[in-house]
């Protein structure tokens, strides 16, 4: 391999530029293509970016630039095919989230990788945010105690998708996040929505996740929004953290507040809930842009083998999830029974995830 890991993006569009950007600026990597079907989009990208090749034909591109990686940033419907091909020529594969529209599209892609021993990495960004990082200490640590439920919004007015549901995507983030903490699958999934502009694509769904371990999650997505939000509450039988990612600083706040149950009474004068309300503290967190840790982490993979964070066989989890709540929702919310593929243990079992490749 080349001293500078030779990397072609497809798809120039809303993220692709992102990821461009990312890669252009790192020590150890080069955007030697793009490509792009729109010429417009192209142009105005290869203008920024004059050392890369730009292409309208993903085939051409794979065949003449010169390229050790590939990076999938395109519409879901695209994803299989244009990694599949990826990774028939012989690249390492980086793919936006979800990794494809199917489980079996994902394991396709899963085996074709391992095969040719190539790096196959799904973009879930906020696996590799150090606010992320931060909370899964404290809840290892133990600071908040037992982990009892993870109450999740991302809300905004669109933007509109009309291949995909709002499930599909904006609820990848956070499902990815909520595994990566409780560091296991769920066993039931429910979904409700509506879809009130595009007939057939829900705009607003309330997606649920039940555990194994009595432990919950509830998932709130919409592009009906007249404000942006991006919250996530976190209540432990000790403490409480609330996590803000439009905060510019202070994105995390751990709260000294929980409530109990007394252990034994003998009259109904003598039961009382006890409410605890202590501090509030925020924790320190270094700034750094969470897909330029992503764009590190791909690199260091490819150039060591070592397993991503975000794996391929973690992005065919999520991708069963959403599978889930899709069979939820055409049945009026009825719950899914969700269990591991056979034969597979659930890349999140046992917590723990570590980035490497950052510093």
């Amino acid at each position: 391999m080349s001293e500078n890991i030779s990397v072609g993006v497809v798809g120039c569009g809303y993220w692709g530029p992102n990821l461009i950007r990312n890669f252009d600026r790192l020590t150890g990597a080069r955007v030697a293509a793009i490509c792009d079907l729109t010429k417009e989009r192209l142009e105005h990208v290869a203008n920024l970016y004059s050392d890369a090749i730009p292409y309208t034909d993903f085939d051409k591109m794979l065949a003449e630039a010169d390229l050790d990686a590939v990076v999938v940033a395109t519409p879901v419907k695209t994803h299989h095919s244009l990694a599949k091909a990826a990774l028939m020529a012989g690249k390492h594969t980086l793919v936006e989230k979800p990794m494809a529209s199917s489980t079996a599209e994902c394991d396709e892609l899963i085996s074709l990788a391992e095969a040719r021993g190539l790096t196959l990495m799904v973009g879930n960004t906020f696996l590799y945010s150090e606010p992320i990082h931060r909370i899964k200490e404290i809840i290892e640590m133990g600071d908040i105690g037992e982990v009892l439920y993870i109450n999740s919004q991302r809300l905004n007015l669109g933007l509109f998708q009309k291949d995909i549901n709002v499930a599909w995507d904006l609820a990848p983030h956070d499902i990815s996040i909520i595994l990566h903490l409780l560091g296991e699958t769920p066993d039931v999934v429910n979904c409700q929505g509506n879809a009130h502009i595009t007939p057939g694509i829900e705009d607003i769904t309330n997606m649920s996740l039940s555990f194994g371990t009595h432990r919950f999650a509830s998932i709130q997505s919409s592009w009906l929004e007249p404000r942006k939000v991006r919250q996530m509450t976190i209540v432990g039988s000790r403490r409480m953290v609330v996590y803000d990612d439009l905060e510019p600083r202070e994105k995390i706040r751990v709260y000294d507040v929980r409530v109990e149950r007394p252990p034994h009474y003998d009259t109904f004068g003598e039961f009382h809930y006890s409410y605890h309300y202590g501090d509030c503290y925020i924790p320190y967190i270094q700034q750094e842009e969470p897909l330029q840790v992503l764009c590190k982490h791909f690199l260091h993979c490819v150039e060591t083998g070592e397993k991503p964070v975000s794996c391929g066989r973690q992005g065919a989890e999520l991708v069963r999830i959403l599978e889930a709540c899709s069979e939820s929702l055409a049945s009026g919310g009825a719950p899914v029974q969700f269990a591991a593929a056979p034969g597979v243990v659930s890349p999140f079992e046992g917590g723990g995830l570590k980035v490497v490749g950052s510093e």
